[in-house]
């Protein structure tokens, strides 16, 4: 079952408000505590393997995937089964299957996904990973979707947040090793220098764990990619809103080791074949996620 956040800071004190809801928060919440393996399962439909696949598996047969699952909606677990879902797991599921590989979806630490792909323990990541200088030093990417970034904050925005800008003297609290941890850091020197209270940052390595501190109050706002706030917003109508607009749209990438490219053309092929073939407009549809925030 789900749970609604309340107004109440303590997670006990939730209150469940109709079966629909409480299934759909439920969901995010475990993926708060999930350690171990969760595999994705298949959207549906026997799928003809038309690409080959790579030869260098950790596992024969299977694609081993790294993926942080607690980012909704791209990547979370679903508690009646155990498993990873989101969007980014039906995708890469979908690329397995036009390569006749299994998927199973490994929870990883978002700080060391990166260096973990390169230490093979997954054969590749998808995690709503944005592609940015630092990281293309380490792996090779291809881009599959388009994100910005928001913030978050209670209902009526009582702070009149628009902007990190305004956020000088505020808590906020933001997933680590994220590129919102970056601008919130530059925004912490912005204000020092304008001689303005500085940002108090909570860094937590769960995005769902950031989510609950706004819903306990212990932060002014949260600051996180686009699509996550969306599903924050669906997921708890009449709480939160969006502080402002969406600023620093940038693409989001399937992770592939530096010099793997027999990897980096079979997924690339696989995501092509996804794309042409219309999967990954209609999974754009399964997650009510916005069309612009679609790969071109």
């Amino acid at each position: 079952m789900f749970f609604i956040f309340s107004k109440r800071g303590k997670r006990m004190s939730w209150q469940v408000l109709g079966i629909s809801c409480m299934l759909g928060l439920m969901m995010v919440l475990a993926a708060c505590g999930s350690s171990g393996t969760a595999t994705g399962s298949n959207s549906g439909g026997d799928v003809k393997a038309t690409v080959a696949a790579p030869k260098d598996l950790i596992t024969g047969g299977t694609l081993t995937v790294g993926s942080d699952t607690t980012y909704p909606p791209q990547e979370y677990v679903d508690t009646a089964s155990g498993q990873a879902t989101g969007f980014d797991v039906d995708l890469i599921t979908e690329m397995g299957k036009r390569m006749g590989l299994k998927v199973d979806v490994k929870k990883a630490n978002f700080d060391t996904i990166i260096d973990d792909l390169s230490s093979k323990r997954y054969d590749v990541v998808i995690s709503a990973v944005t592609i940015n200088p630092d990281r293309q030093k380490k792996a090779q990417f291809i881009p599959y979707f388009n994100a910005g970034q928001s913030l978050l904050v209670q209902k009526g925005n009582p702070d009149h947040i628009s902007s990190v800008k305004d956020l000088c003297g505020k808590k906020v609290g933001v997933q680590t090793n994220t590129v919102e941890f970056d601008a919130l850091t530059a925004a912490k020197k912005d204000c020092t220098a304008a001689g303005k209270p500085t940002i108090t940052l909570t860094v937590l390595d769960a995005q769902t764990d950031v989510i609950q501190l706004l819903a306990d109050k212990r932060v002014d706002a949260t600051y996180q990619d686009s699509p996550v706030t969306d599903y924050y917003l669906k997921l708890n109508p009449g709480q939160f809103e969006i502080g402002g607009a969406i600023t620093d749209q940038a693409p989001e990438g399937i992770v592939v080791r530096k010099d793997d490219t027999e990897m980096f053309n079979a997924l690339k092929a696989a995501y092509d074949a996804v794309k042409k073939d219309g999967t990954y407009d209609k999974l754009f549809d399964k997650w009510q996620l916005n069309s612009a925030q679609k790969v071109n």
